[in-house]
């Protein structure tokens, strides 16, 4: 297996990235100690977003959502003016056609029967599932669609579906990368290529409280100068110790980036290293504000071996000295050559942030993907 490896350590003031259930930091137990925790899927989406959004990349055009059916009925709409109510129809049951595991023309059950009698318009042409489709896999779709009529049964209208969605298109490297799954479709579920670890602390990291009130501006001096509203806040401070890997030999594969010219995914493994190295989540921004760099970040290319993260030079927290960072990152230094030596791993480039900038850092690793 042929990887690209980033082990990043970044630090973050007060802030609360990831949530759990009752809005509180999420955390977990590492070494025998709590330590404050991101959730691999809360970076992931963050990447994401950031290639979409901030490095405007061509490439990452995935979209998740329950409103894929309303996309493609415009486009079967605009694009291949088909009447508005028939493309409504049609899309809404090609996306739920992914989806189901009931065959058409089944009977509803009651309770659905009850669902949809109360359903809105919007409610309707949202489907039960998230969809995970770029825009280039919804125009194949609405293409194949349009060719195919209108009037398509269950079982060819799947059949359509299913071909047009293994149609590789060249918007999808978000797709890729990230992975696609579909329990009832398993020619679109697609793994991905990227490999994350949930962001532990370095250390020990108790949750802590913020106490804070609202005051009336409108209310009078001589009434109650008490607050209109109490409450309390979760948040947690720490340095971070996350890994994100690459498999290049999948990434090139038929099934994933195949369809681009290797300058191609030279270019989106650039975007996914610049995302995923920049990208914050943006829980409780307007409070919290919390984006910082990463303080060091460790590339590591290799033609061989597999997926090794270096969480255990973490194991016996780190103790603040003159801080946290400079304690990790020569913790992490120290862990990745003992095993090295002891494991005798083989690597074919490393590079370090911030002995290198970050644009040298990206060229320099992505000359090894082909």
């Amino acid at each position: 297996m042929r990887l690209i490896e980033l082990h990043v350590l970044q630090s973050f003031p007060v802030s609360c990235l990831n949530r759990d259930d009752v809005g509180a930091p999420k955390t977990a137990v590492f070494g025998g100690v709590t330590r404050a925790r991101i959730s691999s899927q809360c970076l992931k989406r963050a990447i994401r977003l950031y290639a979409q959004d901030d490095l405007k990349s061509v490439f990452f055009g995935g979209q998740r959502s329950k409103k894929i059916a309303q996309d493609l009925a415009e486009t079967l709409v605009g694009q291949h003016h088909m009447p508005a109510a028939d493309a409504a129809q049609l899309a809404a049951r090609a996306c739920e056609s992914i989806l189901s595991k009931e065959k058409e023309g089944d009977k509803p059950t009651g309770r659905k029967r009850k669902a949809e009698a109360t359903e809105s318009p919007e409610e309707a042409a949202a489907t039960s599932g998230l969809l995970f489709l770029s825009r280039g896999e919804v125009t194949a779709l609405a293409d194949a669609l349009s060719k195919a009529g209108g009037q398509v049964d269950a079982k060819s209208l799947r059949k359509i579906v299913q071909e047009a969605l293994t149609t590789r298109v060249k918007d999808a490297a978000d797709i890729a990368i990230f992975g696609r799954m579909v329990a009832n479709a398993a020619d679109i579920t697609l793994e991905g290529a990227a490999m994350f670890s949930h962001a532990i602390s370095t250390h020990k990291a108790d949750n802590d409280i913020d106490f804070f009130t609202a005051v009336d501006d409108m209310a009078k001096r001589s009434e109650d100068t008490g607050s209109a509203h109490m409450g309390t806040t979760e948040f947690t401070s720490a340095c971070y110790y996350r890994y994100a890997a690459l498999n290049l030999d999948m990434l090139a594969d038929h099934t994933h980036l195949a369809v681009l010219s290797p300058d191609e995914r030279r270019a989106v493994v650039a975007t996914f290293i610049r995302a995923t190295l920049l990208a914050v989540p943006s829980a409780r921004r307007n409070s919290m504000n919390a984006n910082t760099f990463p303080a060091y970040v460790l590339g590591i290319v290799k033609d061989q071996g597999q997926p090794l993260q270096l969480v255990n030079a973490f194991e016996n927290p780190v103790r603040p000295r003159n801080g946290l960072v400079e304690a990790s990152v020569a913790a992490l230094k120290q862990h990745h050559e003992q095993m090295k030596e002891t494991w005798g791993i083989q690597t074919t480039a490393e590079l370090a942030i911030p002995d290198t900038g970050l644009e040298d850092f990206c060229e320099r690793i992505v000359v090894h993907v082909n």
